[in-house]
C-alpha cells in the first residue's frame, strides 16, 4: 500500500474501528458497574428488535427503525430515540454496539445531547477517543453517588452543550473532567488526584 494521505487515513480509521470493537467486547464482559440496572430480558428484547436493522448502520437508521422501542431500567422508561444520537456520523457495527450504547441510559442520554450539539460545529471532528473520555467522565459522575438524581451528569452535559454553542468548539476532555471535579467538590464529594476526575 502506498504511503499517501488516503492510506494513512484508512489505517487510522481501521485502528479506530478495531479499538471500538475491543471496547464493545470489554463493555459486554463487565456486568459489575453501577449502571445498567437494566434487566437481561430488556436487552434481549432490544436485540430482537435490532434484527430488522442491517449492520453496520447509523444512529439515524437505528432511530428510524426502532426509535419508539421502550426499554425499562430502575431509573425509568426510555425510548431508543432518547438514547441514540440521530446523526449519520454515529455508526454502529453490530447490535452489540447499540446495546452498549443504551445499557447505561443516563449516560447515553447525556452523550446523545453532546453528539447532536457537536454536529452544529463546522470542521470539527469529534473523535472516538474524545467521545470515550466524555462518556467515562459521565460514568464517573454516576459512580460518585449512584443514589442521587444524576444532577452531575445533567450539569456537566449542559455545560458541554453551552460551551459548544457559546465558544463554537468542543471542550477538551481535560476541561470536561476539570468541570466535573469542580462540581463534585462543590457538592461535598471527595475526589482524589489519582482518580479520573482528579485533574
Amino acid at each position: 500500500m502506498a504511503d499517501d494521505k488516503r492510506s494513512r487515513d484508512k489505517q487510522a480509521h481501521d485502528a479506530e474501528r478495531r479499538q471500538r470493537e475491543r471496547e464493545i467486547a470489554a463493555e459486554l464482559e463487565r456486568g459489575d458497574e453501577i449502571e445498567p440496572p437494566m434487566e437481561a430480558e430488556e436487552l434481549a428484547n432490544l436485540e430482537a428488535e435490532l434484527e430488522e436493522v442491517t449492520f453496520p448502520t447509523t444512529g439515524n437508521e437505528v432511530v428510524t427503525a426502532i426509535g419508539d422501542h421502550e426499554i425499562e431500567s430502575v431509573e425509568g422508561s426510555y425510548s431508543i430515540e432518547e438514547l441514540v444520537p440521530e446523526t449519520d456520523e454515529e455508526t454502529f457495527d453490530s447490535p452489540a454496539a447499540v446495546r452498549v450504547q443504551v445499557q447505561r441510559p443516563t449516560v447515553a442520554a447525556a452523550m446523545k445531547r453532546v453528539v447532536e450539539a457537536s454536529k452544529t460545529l463546522r470542521n470539527t471532528d469529534f473523535s472516538w477517543t474524545q467521545r470515550k473520555a466524555y462518556e467515562k467522565t459521565f460514568q464517573e459522575l454516576k459512580a460518585i453517588d449512584a443514589d442521587d438524581d444524576d444532577e452531575g451528569i445533567q450539569v456537566i452535559g449542559d455545560w458541554i452543550v453551552e460551551r459548544i454553542r457559546d465558544k463554537e468548539t468542543l471542550p477538551t476532555s481535560r476541561a470536561v473532567r476539570r468541570e466535573a471535579a469542580k462540581f463534585c467538590r462543590a457538592n461535598g464529594y471527595q475526589i482524589r488526584n489519582d482518580e479520573w476526575l482528579g485533574v
